[in-house]
């Protein structure tokens, strides 16, 4: 018999009941904590994986126009492609500037699924 994969919730917890590692019941969920994790992880940030991430929040002090706009969309579709390429593919990078916002969404495919999935919760620089 095979054991059930088990997905880690984050930010990284205790279960409330029996003291163990708190786990990540939805899939979709889990892959979206995975997708937040490497937009928002700067490179360096990680000891034992300096290249981890996709360095979003050194966007923050980047002037807002269409060449900021395209060096994002390259590091985050580096980055996800890189770090989550067994897990998703990513279809298209969304950026757009608004006012003194950058906003970034993904399409994605949920490869063990089949299904496309859009993370635009709207990350806000």
């Amino acid at each position: 018999m095979v054991a059930p994969v088990r997905h880690l919730r984050f930010p990284f917890g205790i279960a409330l009941t029996g003291g163990t590692v708190a786990e990540e019941p939805d899939y979709d969920a889990y892959v979206r904590q995975l997708i937040r994790q490497v937009l928002l992880t700067a490179r360096g940030e990680r000891v034992c994986r300096p290249d981890f991430g996709a360095g979003l929040r050194r966007q923050v002090f980047a002037p807002l126009n269409d060449t900021s706009a395209a060096l994002t969309r390259t590091l985050v579709y580096e980055a996800l492609a890189t770090w989550l390429g067994t897990l998703i593919r990513v279809e298209q990078v969304a950026v757009r500037a608004e006012a003194e916002t950058l906003r970034v969404s993904v399409e994605y495919l949920v490869i063990a699924r089949g299904e496309r999935r859009l993370l635009d919760e709207d990350v806000v620089l």
